[in-house]
C-alpha cells in the first residue's frame, strides 16, 4: 500500500466514509496520516470536588451515599446522583438512561468523568462517563486523539481509519540525516507519525510532535532561503526616481503622516530607486497607515511610466481598495488609470480588462488571485503589492513576479509577530515596521466577561445597531461537533435571530461556504444590509467596514492573543467609538489574566510579545491557537523555540551543503522538492 493510494483501499472505509473524509481534504492515505489531531483528551488523575474548575473536563472519585433517582420531567427522563465532599456537592445528571439506577447503588465506588458547569451556584456534570476504580487506573494519564470532523463523521471512525493506515503502510523512509536528528534530539520519522496520533503519555506526544514541527519549519525555512538567494541576484531593470506625484498627494492629505510612516516610505523609495529589486515587508497594526504607503509607492512607479499591481485576499477588499484609489485620484487630481480585476466579473469585463492591461491603458491593477491568471499580460509591471501577504503562497508570489521583468515586491501585514520570529519566518524579506498609530485614531474600548453576562452584551449590541452601527460576532466553530466545545456560527445565528428585534438582520459567514456566497455576505455587510455578521475567523482579513463598531468574540479562551488582536482589528476603523467584548467560557484565573492583557492594551506587537511569553508545552494539548502562517501542525508562538532551532539547523545545512548533494542529504532534498511542489497549498508566507 502506498501513500498516494485512495483511502477507499483501507478496511472499514467505504464510499460514504470516503466522501465524508474528502470533505476534510482527505483523499489519499498520505492525507489521512498527516491529518493530525486538533487536540487530545487527557485522562488525568481524579480530583477532589473543591479543585474542580468550571468549564473543564474532570474525573471525580466518589462513594454513593444514596442510590440514583430517576426523575420524570416534562420533556425528558433524568437519572440523578449527588456527590458530597465536606460542604461541597455536585449533581451528576444522565438523560434518558434510567437503566443506570441498577448500577448506581448506595455504597458503590466509581470514577465519574465529564464536563463541569455551574448552574445557580451548584456544580453539575452532565452525561459523565462511569468507570470502576481499577478500570480508570488502567487508562489514567493516557491521551485520546480528537480530530476535527464533519457532520456524519465520528472521531472514532477517523481514529480507526488512521490506525489502519499506519499499519497498512508499514515502515516509511526516514529522510532526515542521522546527524541532524542527533544534534536536535529528534524522534525517528515513523515513531513520530504513529505517536502524534496515538501517544501513550505526554512525553511521547511532545517528542513526536517536536520532530514533525521541526520538519515543517526546516522545510519552510529552506524554501524561503532558496527564494531569497534567487532574488538576491536580480538587478533593478526599472528607471524609477523619487517622483512628484507622491509628494503632491502627501502635501494634499488632510492629515500628516506619522514619523513611522515617513521612515517606512523613505525605505520603500530607497529600494525602488536602488540597483537591486525590492523585496520588503511592511508590518503594522490595523489603522497604522500601511495602505497610503502602498499607494505612494505605486504613484512613483506610474509616474515613471510603469504598471503596479495590488493583490488583496478577498474580492470585497480588492473592490474597497479600487474605490479608495479612484476617489483619491479624482479628489487630488492624480494622473493614474486604475482597473479592478476579480474572479466574479463577467467574461466580457475580463476580456476588456485584459486588453486595457496589455495595452498599458491601465497602470494600477487591483484584484485578487485573478491577477496571476495566464490570460493576464502586463506591459512593464514594475511593482507587485500583496495585502495580508501570509495568505499568499510562495508559488503564487513567484508566479506573480514572473508576470513582469522581476518586479519590485512589497508585502503588507497587520499580523503582529515579534521581530525575532519575523526575521525567521520572513527570511527572504527586508522588514519595515509601522509602530505608531495616527494621533486622531480612537482607541478601541475592551471588556472581558464570562458567559453569565452575555445578555448584557446582546442589549449593548442592539443599542449600537439602533444608533446606526454594525456588529461582528466570532465563534470558533462552523457547526456543532461531537468532540469540540464552543459556540458555532449556525446555531448562534439562529439564537440571535430569536433574541434580537425582528428588524435586525443577522447572517452568518464561514470558510466552508462557496466563494461567491462568501463574497456576497461580505459585500452585504459592507453596504450595511446586514446588521450582525456571525462568523468564524474567516473575517480575520479581507473586509473593511468603518461602520462596524462592536466585535464580540465567543469562547475567547480558544484563541491565541495575537489572533484575538487580529480579529479585534476588524473594528475601530471609522470615526465612531468602537468596542471589543471577549466572552470567556472558562473562568479560571489563568484564562482571565491572559485575556486581561488584551483588555489593557491595543498594541499588537506588545500583545504578540506577551503571547510568546505565555505559551507553554501545555498549549499543544488543546486547539492550535495562533492560526498564523497556516502550518499543518506547528505554531510559531507555542513552538517558537523549535522554530529558532530549525532556523539554526537550516543555516548550518546550507553552509555545509547548499545544494543538498551529499549522500546523506539526498532523501532530504527529495522531500524538500515535494514540499516546494505543494507549497502553493501548504506553505504560505
Amino acid at each position: 500500500m502506498q501513500e498516494n493510494d485512495s483511502v477507499k483501499v483501507l478496511s472499514g472505509v467505504g464510499d460514504k466514509t470516503a466522501a465524508l473524509l474528502n470533505k476534510l481534504d482527505i483523499v489519499t492515505i498520505g492525507d489521512l496520516i498527516h491529518y493530525y489531531p486538533s487536540r487530545y483528551d487527557v485522562f488525568e488523575p481524579p480530583k477532589n470536588l473543591r479543585d474542580i474548575e468550571e468549564g473543564n473536563i474532570a474525573a471525580i472519585r466518589g462513594v454513593l451515599t444514596r442510590t440514583a433517582e430517576v426523575k420524570n420531567t416534562k420533556n425528558m427522563q433524568l437519572t440523578v446522583v449527588t456527590l458530597q465532599e465536606d460542604d461541597i456537592c455536585a449533581e451528576l445528571v444522565w438523560f434518558r438512561m434510567p437503566f443506570l439506577k441498577a448500577t448506581l447503588r448506595a455504597g458503590c465506588r466509581f470514577i465519574f468523568r465529564g464536563k463541569c458547569i455551574k448552574r445557580l451556584g451548584k456544580l453539575i456534570i452532565q452525561q459523565p462517563e462511569i468507570y470502576t476504580l481499577s478500570k480508570y487506573d488502567e487508562i489514567c494519564n493516557s491521551l485520546q486523539p480528537m480530530y476535527t470532523v464533519t457532520k456524519g463523521l465520528s472521531n472514532k471512525t477517523v481514529s480507526k481509519a488512521v490506525k489502519n493506515a499506519i499499519q497498512s503502510l508499514g515502515i516509511m523512509t526516514e529522510y532526515m540525516p542521522a546527524y541532524l536528528r542527533k544534534e536536535n534530539e529528534l524522534a525517528e520519522y515513523n515513531f513520530a507519525l504513529e505517536h502524534i496520533h496515538f501517544p501513550r503519555n505526554k512525553d511521547e506526544l511532545f517528542f513526536a510532535r517536536k520532530r514533525l514541527v521541526f520538519d515543517e519549519f526546516l522545510l519552510f525555512i529552506l524554501t524561503v532561503r532558496k527564494w531569497k538567494d534567487i532574488r538576491a541576484d536580480y538587478n533593478n531593470s526599472f528607471n524609477i526616481v523619487d517622483g512628484n506625484m507622491a509628494k503632491h498627494l502627501e502635501a494634499e492629505l488632510p492629515y500628516d503622516l506619522t514619523n513611522a510612516q515617513k521612515q517606512v516610505l523613505e525605505e520603500v523609495v530607497s529600494d525602488i530607486t536602488s540597483k537591486k529589486v525590492m523585496n520588503r515587508l511592511i508590518q503594522g497594526d490595523v489603522g497604522s497607515g500601511k495602505t497610503i504607503i502602498a499607494i505612494m509607492a505605486m504613484l512613483h512607479v506610474v509616474e515613471a511610466s510603469y504598471q503596479a499591481a495590488l493583490m488583496a485576499p478577498t474580492e470585497v477588499l480588492a473592490k474597497q481598495h479600487y474605490e479608495a484609489i479612484c476617489e483619491m485620484s479624482e479628489k487630488y487630481n492624480l494622473k493614474v488609470r486604475p482597473i479592478l480585476l476579480t474572479g466574479s466579473i463577467t467574461a466580457k469585463e475580463k476580456r476588456e480588462a485584459y486588453s486595457l492591461i496589455k495595452a498599458h491603458e491601465a497602470d494600477i491593477i487591483i484584484g485578487t488571485h485573478a491577477l496571476i491568471q495566464e490570460k493576464v499580460e502586463y506591459d512593464n509591471l514594475a511593482l507587485v503589492i500583496t495585502d495580508e501577504q501570509h495568505r499568499f503562497g510562495v508559488k503564487q508570489r513567484e508566479y506573480f513576479s514572473n508576470k513582469g521583468s522581476e518586479p519590485h515586491v512589497l508585502v503588507m501585514s497587520a499580523t503582529p509577530i515579534p521581530r525575532t520570529l519575523a526575521m525567521i519566518i520572513y527570511g527572504d524579506l527586508d522588514i519595515s515596521v509601522i509602530d505608531e498609530l495616527p494621533a486622531d485614531r480612537l482607541p478601541i474600548k475592551n471588556a472581558v466577561i464570562t458567559k453569565e453576562d452575555r445578555n448584557k452584551t446582546y442589549t449593548f449590541m442592539e443599542k449600537e445597531i439602533k444608533s446606526g452601527r454594525q456588529v461582528y460576532v466570532i465563534c470558533p466553530m462552523v457547526e456543532e461537533s461531537e468532540n469540540a466545545d464552543g459556540e458555532n456560527v449556525i446555531d448562534y445565528t439562529k439564537m440571535l435571530r430569536q433574541v434580537m428585534s425582528p428588524s435586525i438582520n443577522v447572517e452568518y459567514l464561514h470558510g466552508k461556504m462557496k466563494a461567491k456566497e462568501k463574497n456576497q455576505k461580505m459585500e452585504d455587510f459592507s453596504q450595511g444590509k446586514i446588521h450582525i455578521l456571525v462568523s468564524t475567523t474567516v473575517i480575520e482579513v479581507g473586509i473593511n467596514v468603518p461602520n462596524a463598531t462592536v466585535m464580540v468574540i465567543e469562547n475567547a479562551s480558544k484563541f491565541g492573543l495575537a489572533q484575538l488582536h487580529q480579529l479585534r482589528g476588524r473594528v475601530g476603523r471609522g470615526k465612531h467609538q468602537s468596542y471589543c467584548i471577549f466572552i470567556s467560557d472558562i473562568s479560571s484565573k489563568e484564562t482571565l489574566a491572559r485575556l486581561e492583557i488584551l483588555r489593557k492594551s491595543n498594541d499588537g506587537f506588545y500583545i504578540a510579545s506577551e503571547d510568546l511569553k505565555l505559551r507553554g508545552a501545555g498549549d499543544i494539548l488543546g486547539v492550535r491557537q495562533s492560526g498564523l502562517m497556516e502550518f499543518d501542525l506547528g505554531d510559531i508562538f507555542t513552538d517558537s523555540e523549535v522554530l529558532k532551532t530549525a532556523s539554526e539547523a537550516a543555516g548550518k545545512l546550507i553552509k555545509r551543503d547548499a545544494l543538498l548533494e551529499e549522500k546523506e542529504h539526498i532523501l532530504l532534498k527529495k522531500e524538500l522538492e515535494k514540499y516546494s511542489d505543494r507549497s502553493g497549498k501548504y506553505m504560505t508566507l
